[in-house]
């Protein structure tokens, strides 16, 4: 996928309600994962990514902070994001576990 045309999302859209479920692509263009939900907002926002996994079973949730992806829009309005990581390298990071 090229997205080099695609829109940038600024730091006010950096929202849960928005960025939750949005495909992250990584470093190859493959797709690596998906937002499974959001701490905090905007730039200092961390982004739980379900890695792995298929259609959302046995997927493996990490945190990356939001200056790691570059969320944007497609052609279509969708929103999806971009990063450097590669699946490897998240599946390797430490399992979230969320604090209730």
């Amino acid at each position: 996928m090229d997205h080099t045309n695609h829109i940038r999302l600024s730091a006010t859209e950096l929202t849960p309600s928005l960025l939750e479920g949005a495909t992250i692509y990584g470093a190859d263009d493959h797709k690596v994962g998906h937002v499974s939900h959001v701490h905090g907002s905007g730039a200092a926002s961390e982004i739980i990514v379900d890695v792995g996994g298929f259609l959302g079973l046995g997927a493996k949730p990490v945190a990356v902070p939001v200056a790691d992806l570059q969320f944007m829009r497609d052609e279509d309005g969708d929103v999806h994001a971009v990063t450097s990581w590669t699946k490897d390298q998240l599946e390797k990071m430490p399992e979230h576990h969320h604090h209730h």
